[in-house]
């Protein structure tokens, strides 16, 4: 079978793949649905990875830049359901937009790459086009790290397609997940003087913490450090005990370059120098580490940390894209960074491949019970993919 390569068809194709739930390592259907489709559309070189990233290559027919397209497989929990306007994996579209989980983050945007891929398969682009479609971009980013620590693909420029509001999204901060233990000793709750609570000190450490948070420095594009405690935890838990450990779970968004080890010392430091001894010398602070598991099967450990990255506006890839979508869509994109993170923190940050986001989708929807996409904004999208692939590698030569 054969597909034709329309907007219509690209808009069906997202609809399908909204109905298919894909938690982080739950890839496995919504990967078949696209590796069909992508065999379908006639790509040159359709295959998976050990982990299950989805990858396709339309062959270039001279010797120009490979351009990587990249949206992520996964999605995040739905939450309530009762709570959504539409059923999260319903596909439904009404008055214009498509609405679910996953519309525009990623599986719109998605299927929008593949058809703008798939309309060069015929004419052939000049220099290699291909689509990365990774898995646990929602926790940890594994996927693309596997992907770029394999080097089968050196693309010389990316294009995500994560949610930029029609914009040209250029960089993000980074995000660290750390773990502050503060250790005490248990003891049975009937008798609490037999132990040390270490929720008692658990206010002193956050006052402090927020002291620690209210120095962090800023940035003029990427606004500034953010560091919010997101769980506290006792262990062991049973309720009739007085724990050993309280836990806290901080989100630290940090700004490029940053990413470095440094933050713990200095967090440690600077807790321990404030907290004072009594506290200081029970606390602990680690970088979180988990274990992931693919659906292939694969087992890693893996950071939760990922990095950020910040293009220059006037780089050449910037400003090919600014131009090509001026010149299809007639409007003048606004240049900027997104508030959340994406694959470019390894693309970029780590790997130094210059990488830039252009989608529809507003970020305000992402991750919430009201996701829906613009019909209307993502053909405007797809219209000018084609001109933004090929001025983004006239301008890598």
């Amino acid at each position: 079978m054969r597909r034709d390569v329309s907007f219509k068809q690209a808009v069906e194709f997202a609809r399908e793949l909204v109905q298919i739930p894909s938690l982080s390592g739950e890839e496995g259907p919504v990967a078949k649905r696209v590796s069909d489709e992508l065999k379908m559309l006639r790509f040159d070189d359709v295959w998976v990875d050990e982990v299950g990233n989805v990858m396709a290559r339309v062959r270039g027919k001279g010797h120009g830049p490979a351009i990587m397209l990249c949206s992520h497989l996964d999605v995040v929990d739905v939450g309530d359901i009762s709570q959504w306007e539409h059923m999260p994996f319903g596909g439904d579209i009404d008055q214009g937009y498509l609405h679910g989980r996953g519309a525009m983050d990623c599986k719109g945007p998605l299927a929008l790459q593949t058809y703008a891929a798939a309309s060069f398969v015929n004419s052939r682009p000049v220099g290699d086009i291909y689509l990365v479609f990774t898995v646990f971009e929602e926790s940890g980013c594994w996927g693309i790290h596997h992907v770029m620590e394999r080097g089968d693909i050196e693309p010389a420029g990316v294009i995500l397609g994560e949610a930029t509001g029609g914009d040209i999204c250029i960089g993000h901060r980074g995000r660290v997940e750390l773990s502050i233990t503060i250790r005490g000793k248990s003891a049975h709750a009937s008798a609490p003087e037999r132990g040390r609570n270490p929720v008692d000190s658990l206010p002193f450490v956050l006052n402090v913490l927020q002291r620690y948070i209210d120095d962090l420095p800023s940035h003029p594009a990427l606004s500034r450090h953010t560091l919010v405690p997101t769980v506290v935890e006792t262990w062991p838990n049973s309720r009739n005990m007085v724990p050993e450990e309280v836990r806290i779970v901080v989100d630290w968004r940090t700004l490029p370059g940053d990413e470095n080890g440094n933050w713990i010392n200095s967090l440690q430091t600077f807790l321990q120098n404030h907290l004072g001894d009594r506290i200081g010398e029970r606390l602990k602070i680690q970088e979180v580490i988990e274990t992931k598991r693919a659906y292939t099967g694969v087992e890693r450990e893996r950071r939760i940390s990922t990095a950020g990255f910040l293009m220059p506006e006037r780089h050449p890839i910037v400003r090919a894209a600014v131009e090509a979508v001026q010149l299809v869509a007639g409007y003048t994109p606004a240049v900027r960074p997104w508030t959340f993170g994406t694959d470019g923190g390894c693309l970029c940050g780590i790997y130094g491949v210059p990488t830039i986001g252009y989608a529809p989708g507003q970020e305000a929807d992402a991750h919430t019970n009201r996701e829906r996409l613009s019909l209307d904004a993502a053909r405007t999208t797809y219209d000018a993919y084609p001109s933004l692939v090929q001025e983004v590698q006239k301008a890598l030569v």
